[in-house]
């Protein structure tokens, strides 16, 4: 990667940011993301990794119609919640673009293919597993400090929104990657879960202790429901595979009441829990609900999403873009549901109501 910074950088930075939100005035908060390809914005297309979603059609209808490495036909969760905070979009924390005053809008650490657990996503080669986009994290901190200062830039992570999606390919790409995995050995599904969960809290600790104090955490969604799933493991009469629909039915109380459980233990609402259940509440806003706009085989499940794919013409009538993730629309319906939705969707706030109590706090201190 290109270096950090020369000296004149520091410069202008430090002139630019000097009245601005840094000292006090509002200006939008910084925002982190972690995870897996459901919020990766491009980290991949720098790493000789399988996973990756940097050639057409991906981005065809992203502003500059260009693929980007992001998992969508547009715009993916975080570029629409960057828009909610008023912000540009974050940008992927190993472009040599992230450095001087972009460094103050926040980064991207997320990696196509990861899970909550080390062995998850092997067979994509090489990925920025969780702990990994923690360590970055820290990283980023000194790069931060370097221009404004460790108090100013311990406020503003303190400040900013986190948010994290993980765990979706522990299931998909590890205890049900093969049948009679390692881990499917190893521990029976609730077991499996049990453990998720509790390694899972560990990372969410980490966060906390390196300075995150709003972090929005997305449960698995329906995953036995996507393209994918539907070709190799379908139900009866075509329905979403019974296997992951149980084990999704066992994480998603699990976390919640992990989420529930370290609030207590920390004293404050830092964390809040998404359900993603995107089958069950947007089914009536799109035409097609199982098959994928772009891919091959049965529901357009087999094979990754090339020029060489079957692509519909009317991507906003399909809830999947591609044989694993949703389509800009269908971001774009989650991303409101984050925004305005009930505690049965998002658990214990959401985040319009997070945004208007910071606003409150921090116009006090």
């Amino acid at each position: 990667m290109a270096s950090f910074l020369v000296f004149t950088s520091y410069i202008v930075v430090i002139f630019c940011v000097s009245n601005g939100y840094i000292n006090g005035v509002d200006a939008a908060r910084a925002f982190f993301v972690f995870g897996d390809s459901l919020v990766d914005n491009g980290n991949n297309n720098y790493l000789a990794s399988l996973a990756r979603a940097d050639s057409p059609p991906y981005g065809i209808d992203y502003p500059t119609g260009e693929p980007t490495g992001r998992f969508s036909n547009g715009l993916n969760i975080p570029d629409l919640i960057s828009k909610e905070l008023g912000s540009e979009p974050t940008l992927p924390y190993l472009s040599p673009d992230l450095r001087g005053k972009k460094l103050l809008v926040g980064a991207n650490f997320a990696s196509a293919g990861v899970g909550i657990l080390n062995d998850t996503g092997f067979q994509f080669i090489e990925i920025i597993r969780i702990y990994n986009q923690l360590d970055f994290f820290e990283e980023y901190k000194k790069k931060l400090s370097v221009i404004i200062g460790d108090e100013k830039a311990i406020r503003l992570v303190n400040r900013a929104l986190v948010l994290i999606s993980c765990g979706a390919n522990d299931f998909v790409n590890n205890y049900y990657l093969v049948s009679n995995s390692l881990r499917s050995r190893q521990y029976d599904l609730p077991e499996f879960v049990n453990y998720l969960i509790s390694e899972y809290k560990k990372i969410l600790r980490r966060l906390y202790n390196l300075g995150a104090r709003r972090v929005v955490v997305t449960g698995t969604g329906p995953m036995g429901c996507a393209p994918s799933e539907l070709a190799l493991r379908r139900g009866p009469n075509d329905g979403c595979s019974t296997e992951l629909g149980l084990a999704a039915s066992l994480y998603n109380p699990k976390l919640f009441q992990m989420i529930v459980e370290l609030n207590r233990e920390l004293g404050s609402d830092v964390f809040v829990v998404v359900t993603m259940d995107v089958n069950g509440v947007f089914e009536n806003e799109f035409v097609e609900t199982k098959k994928a706009c772009c891919g091959q085989g049965p529901f357009n499940g087999i094979g990754l999403c090339t020029l060489a794919s079957n692509i519909c013409q009317r991507r906003e009538d399909y809830l999947f873009w591609d044989a694993f993730h949703p389509s800009e629309k269908a971001n774009k319906l989650i991303v409101e549901k984050i925004m305005t939705a009930s505690t049965e969707f998002i658990y214990p706030m959401n985040l319009s109501t997070i945004l208007a109590l910071d606003s409150k706090i921090n116009n006090v201190v």
